[in-house]
C-alpha cells in the first residue's frame, strides 16, 4: 500500500503523515508513506486544499488533518 501526503510540508502535513503511519502500523499494514510537495503533482490529483491524503492513488481526504482513527477508517481497518 502506498500512502501519499500532499502538501507543502507544513505542520499539518507532517501531523497527517505521522497519523497515517501510526494507523498503518497499528493495523499491521505494510505501507510506504510518500510526501508530495511539488504543486504540479498535487494539482494533478485535483487537490486544491492541503494537506491531502491519498491511498493507492485515490484521494480520500483534503484540507484537514485526520486523526489516527479517521485514517484507520480510510484504510478500511476500523
Amino acid at each position: 500500500m502506498i500512502i501519499k501526503i500532499l502538501g507543502s510540508g507544513c505542520k499539518k502535513c507532517i501531523a497527517l503523515g505521522e497519523n497515517a503511519k501510526a494507523a498503518a502500523d497499528a493495523a499491521g499494514i505494510p505501507a510506504e508513506i510518500v510526501k508530495v510537495t511539488d504543486y504540479a503533482q498535487i494539482a494533478a490529483y485535483g487537490v486544491m486544499s492541503t494537506p491531502a491524503l491519498v491511498i493507492d492513488d485515490k484521494v480520500v481526504s483534503t484540507g484537514k488533518v485526520l486523526t489516527v482513527s479517521e485514517v484507520a477508517e480510510k484504510l478500511g481497518t476500523a
